[in-house]
């Protein structure tokens, strides 16, 4: 991962060195971002999970090096930078499609869950017990009705 290095004093805006900076890091989280994306749709979700401390730390370092501490900051930034929040803007289409994508697995557990906890008399869906005898509660009626 690319070192940040702050020279610039709090109170001059961002450098040219640090635009640099800042560009180069927004491709490597471009790159990450595109990776996920790969790892979610392979269901690799122990590379997803290792991978989002590193995402994390990447964003913090742009916000510094850019000094956005909110919306308004970035939109401060000078023309300059009209690259570098093209390249942010590619980043946040990205983490949108990772997420919409983690939500439609996320809905599909769901719906798979409920498939097998539906507890509907005309369902003729059977589930069965660890033993593998049919579930008292889906047979219908219990032996005291019987």
């Amino acid at each position: 991962m690319t070192d940040v290095v702050m020279t610039q004093s709090t109170t001059e805006g961002p450098s040219a060195e640090h635009l640099a900076q800042a560009e180069a890091l927004a491709r490597e989280l471009y790159d990450m971002l595109d990776l996920e994306f790969e790892q979610l749709k392979a269901q690799n979700l122990d590379a997803f999970e290792a991978s989002q401390s590193s995402k994390n730390d990447l964003l913090q370092k742009l916000m510094r090096l850019a000094r956005i501490d909110s919306p308004q900051a970035a939109d401060a930034l000078g023309p300059e930078w009209d690259e570098f929040k093209e390249h942010m803007a590619l980043c946040r289409d990205m983490h949108r499609r990772n997420e919409v994508l983690i939500s439609r697995k996320i809905d599909a557990i769901r719906g798979a869950l409920q498939s097998l906890n539906v507890f509907d008399p005309t369902s003729s869906v059977e589930i069965y017990d660890r033993l593998g005898k049919l579930s008292r509660s889906r047979r219908g009626r219990g032996y005291a009705e019987a």
